[in-house]
């Protein structure tokens, strides 16, 4: 494999900004060194002067070809990971499904058929547990041995996903006991289903709707009762995609209290509110997504919550369905409109222009986006970061570089964008996964099959 030097930039990782060259070779980092201190030679050299040189992100919550309300997520894991790449991500865990009446293993299964040899970047596994019995109870310890080490129970969707009280907390108490992480999608699913039924009822049927019946104190009583179930099972607990000020005063009160609780929202909940969903024209079902957009006062909420480490992780939630075709099935019904948004691609900018607005640090940047999901999820420091013997996966980022995000120009296998029209400072260069180029100075370089299955290890924070 050619020895790698890039040189010039500016080295950012959650802990550092130091200004050194990174000597790559073997798909790892081999060193860094200050500026012309070293004498390294290498067979292919990248100039970053005036650049970032920052790790690779980590996308800990995409949903490649999923399954939902009679139509599937129209990214694949050859698609999604080729735009995660063209934005700056070259790590992602999907979730594999647990089948209703079938074993973790099954669904484990289905989605190492639908990714392996077709992922341009290299991915891992959650398992969503929709069925928990003693038989998947027991096989919890068999995935954790195997290196799927966290597990997603919802408290939403009745019929679908919705796991009870009861088996939210055997399901916490077997994690405990293995190192598992347990993953909760907080909402009153019960109490939703009433309010959809109700809504229609009065024909209130446009996308708007969606929002104004999952309700943030539903959210907030949900988060409150997962967190209470955790504590009793003495086990950690990460709550998914974060939107209301609510549900983060929850989950700030209980770690005020120590305990092992954490948090992650998602760009949606930041940049776009209830304005969008209510967009005229059935616009608005373009940002139908659960939890649900919020009103604009929640953001502020949320980007301190990030800034006091209430919140650790922005995760994308990617789950894309086209407008025409997809979207389109919930016309006239809001509660048919398949569930999810497009953002994999978007993460990084978004977050950098965080960071040009100074609502964040560049270190906080890649805190949020790399290291902390890498360490919560059993990756670092292979991923997450850029030292010595950690995978080269490692971004060339322009932080003075102007570009509007648009579905003209994105790599997203979906018909529109959540952010069009939206002017970003700051782009993605080049992009090396394990020390190969995957985009370089603007183009796409790699290929499907380039990504390895990452068996990942016990969250750090269990």
């Amino acid at each position: 494999m050619t020895r790698t030097l890039i040189t010039g930039g500016l080295v950012v990782t959650a802990s550092d900004e130091l200004h050194a060259d990174v000597l790559v070779e073997g798909g790892r980092v081999v060193a860094l060194a200050t500026h012309d201190s070293h004498g390294w030679t290498a067979g292919h050299r990248i100039d970053a002067r005036g650049k970032y040189v920052i790790p690779g992100g980590v996308d800990a919550h995409t949903h490649m070809e999923m399954p939902f309300g009679g139509t599937f997520a129209s990214d694949t894991f050859e698609t999604g990971t080729r735009a995660a790449a063209w934005g700056g991500t070259t790590t992602i865990v999907d979730f594999a499904i647990q089948p209703k009446g079938g074993s973790l293993g099954e669904g484990l299964d289905a989605w190492h058929e639908k990714a392996d040899g077709r992922c341009a970047v290299d991915y891992g596994f959650h398992m969503i547990m929709s069925d928990v019995n003693p038989s998947s109870l027991r096989e919890m310890d068999t995935l954790v041995s195997e290196g799927v080490t966290s597990f997603k129970l919802f408290t939403a969707y009745p019929g679908v996903f919705l796991s009870d009280d009861g088996q939210i907390l055997r399901a916490m108490q077997q994690a405990a006991g293995n190192g598992g992480l347990v993953m909760t999608h907080a909402e009153n699913g019960l109490a939703i289903d009433v309010l959809v039924e109700q809504a229609l009822a009065r024909g209130e049927r446009d996308p708007r709707h969606h929002g104004e019946v999952r309700k943030a104190l539903l959210e907030a009583e949900a988060t409150h009762r997962v967190i209470k179930l955790s504590q009793v099972a003495g086990a950690s607990l990460y709550v998914v995609h974060v939107s209301a000020q609510e549900a983060l005063a929850e989950l700030a009160r209980a770690r005020d209290e120590g305990l092992p609780v954490f948090g992650e929202t998602c760009p949606q909940y930041l940049f776009l509110s209830t304005g969008n969903l209510a967009e005229p024209d059935f616009e608005g079902a373009k940002y139908v997504c659960s939890t649900p957009l919020r009103p604009e006062e929640h953001q502020a909420a949320l980007w301190r919550g990030l800034r006091t480490n209430d919140l650790q992780v922005v995760s994308t939630d990617h789950c894309p369905f086209c407008f025409k075709g997809q979207k389109e099935m919930g016309r006239g019904d809001f509660s048919k409109i398949p569930n999810g948004m497009p953002g994999v691609e978007n993460r990084m900018d978004l977050l950098h222009q965080a960071v040009v607005e100074g609502r964040i640090s560049r270190r906080r940047w890649i805190e949020i986006a790399c290291a902390t999901p890498a360490r919560m999820f059993g990756l670092y420091p292979k991923k997450g970061t850029i030292a010595p013997g950690s995978d080269a996966d490692i971004v060339i980022y322009d932080p003075g570089a102007e570009q509007v995000i648009s579905a003209e120009t994105h790599h997203m296998n979906v018909d529109y964008s959540a952010y069009e029209g939206k002017r970003v400072t700051g782009r993605v260069e080049t992009v090396l996964s394990r020390g190969v180029p995957v985009i370089a100075d603007g183009e796409y370089v790699g290929h499907a099959g380039h990504g390895t299955y990452l068996p990942r290890g016990i969250s750090q924070y269990v």
